[in-house]
């Protein structure tokens, strides 16, 4: 009978310690030129895409010669300040943007509500889950002659409106943010019990709205965009019918009239609104939180 051969041990190297040259031949700091630390700003990159765009617009506009159809943009911009100037731009955007707050503010509210709901019960999940796969396809300014109805010639009508194209898209991406939340994180919450508290809500606001942050706040800016461009398409029934309204008004009010550049002066005004949203709104949440955190780049 044979026997196996007895393991051999494994060769043991010997240690030794290299001692590494000081790094002397790359400079650490390196102090960068002017037009690359004015390349580095975000504003200024930004500023030259919207003056490109600027002669791109003004060129195409002289090259037609028609200003009927395309105004240039210095005719636009005069009609702008015009308009500004005049108050009457200020009064039609004062308009829009209180009936927009409070459509956004309903519809944030209502996605916080279904989705605490959703993550709390399983009843929650079907609901959402079923209702956001019945309405979200369903365009918002197709119910605008429903909510003319039920909520009459007002307001009501447009924050009815504005509340669906808000809650819908918001509330998916606060949810899909929910299910991203890391294992461990759940795991402490559920030690400390917040998901037996208030029916799970100090779990959803100390646990699941700060881990799922970036993707509320994809979901907010998506619903900013829906809502506002839904206000402008509304506006332009409502005002219609009602004899009064915001910028969506003002646009179809000049188009009637055949002022173009007071048309392309009330959608350069939701434009700058968009820009200054997202710049100063958006960013500066982003750069305070999930940016500060680490939570995005």
């Amino acid at each position: 009978m044979s026997t196996l051969p007895a393991p051999s041990s494994p060769p043991v190297r010997p240690e030794y310690e290299r001692a590494l040259e000081p790094l002397t031949s790359v400079t650490v700091e390196r102090v960068l030129s002017w037009p690359r630390r004015l390349w580095e700003e975000d504003w200024l990159r930004k500023g030259l895409i919207l003056a490109l765009l600027a002669a791109l617009w003004e060129t195409i506009a002289r090259w037609q010669d028609n200003e009927l159809l395309l105004p240039t943009f210095l005719q636009t911009a005069r009609a702008l300040v015009e308009g500004l100037a005049s108050g009457e731009l200020l009064v039609k955007l004062r308009i829009s943007l209180a009936v927009l707050l409070q459509g956004y503010a309903i519809g944030v509210l209502a996605a916080l509500a279904l989705t605490t709901l959703a993550v709390s019960t399983r009843i929650g999940r079907d609901l959402l889950s079923t209702l956001t796969s019945m309405f979200n396809p369903l365009p918002a300014i197709a119910l605008l002659p429903l909510a003319l109805l039920w909520f009459g010639l007002g307001q009501g009508s447009l924050v009815f409106v504005l509340v669906h194209s808000v809650l819908w898209p918001l509330a998916l991406n606060t949810y899909a943010g929910f299910q991203g939340v890391p294992d461990t994180l759940r795991m402490a919450g559920r030690n400390y019990g917040l998901h037996q508290q208030w029916f799970g809500l100090r779990y959803v606001l100390h646990i699941l709205l700060p881990a799922a942050l970036p993707a509320i706040l994809s979901g907010l800016k998506i619903g900013w965009a829906f809502a506002w461009r839904t206000l402008i398409a509304a506006e332009l029934v409502f005002g219609a019918s009602s004899g009064k309204g915001g910028l969506g008004w003002y646009i179809f009010q000049n188009r009637n009239e055949l002022y173009t550049d007071k048309v392309f002066a009330g959608l350069a005004m939701v434009i700058l609104i968009g820009l200054l949203v997202e710049g100063l709104g958006f960013q500066t949440l982003e750069r305070l939180t999930v940016r500060r955190w680490g939570m995005q780049r």
